[in-house]
């Protein structure tokens, strides 16, 4: 069977992160996405829905560094039926996912403006990319490759200024 499910929006709280005795890591979450439509009446309603998110290994240390509270991001993993039984003997449930892939969303202004100076990696990088190190000299080339593109011009515009 397939088991499978994609989810866009915004995380309702800081990654709680916790390690096995065996040193894996353990990130949980929850995300709120939302939907806009128009009543039987005409009315413009808004429909909101929280699902807790479970993040494991790599991807839970990622998530920690990056993402705080009010972060964008796309997961997609698997859906998971929670079941216990609560102190007052009635018996609970709820769905969560457990996240396979992460992708941030957002730019490094609304980072900054959530959670202040860390360095969020910039729209449409995934978690399996490592961060980006801005201000940092580029990694020097091999010698064929800058023969190549000696005649390509360099340009000298700051990444803040490109408006994508």
């Amino acid at each position: 069977m397939y088991n499978k499910i994609i989810l866009a929006g915004n995380l309702t709280r800081d990654i709680e992160i916790r390690y096995t005795q065996g040193g894996s890591a353990i990130g949980n979450t929850a995300i709120a996405t939302s939907r806009k439509f128009k009543s039987q009446t005409g009315e413009q309603k808004e429909e909101v829905l929280f699902v807790d998110l479970t993040f494991f290994g790599r991807t839970a240390e990622i998530a920690n560094q990056y993402l705080r509270k009010g972060s964008k991001v796309l997961v997609d993993g698997r859906l998971k039926l929670d079941q216990w039984t609560a102190q007052d003997g009635t018996k609970r449930s709820k769905h969560s996912v457990t996240v396979e892939n992460l992708q941030m969303l957002g730019s490094r202004d609304e980072a900054q403006a959530n959670g202040g100076g860390y360095n969020q990696p910039t729209t449409g990088d995934t978690y399996a990319q490592p961060a980006p190190a801005y201000n940092q000299p580029p990694a020097p080339q091999p010698q064929r490759q800058q023969q190549q593109a000696s005649h390509i011009p360099e340009i000298d515009i700051n990444e803040d200024e490109i408006p994508f």
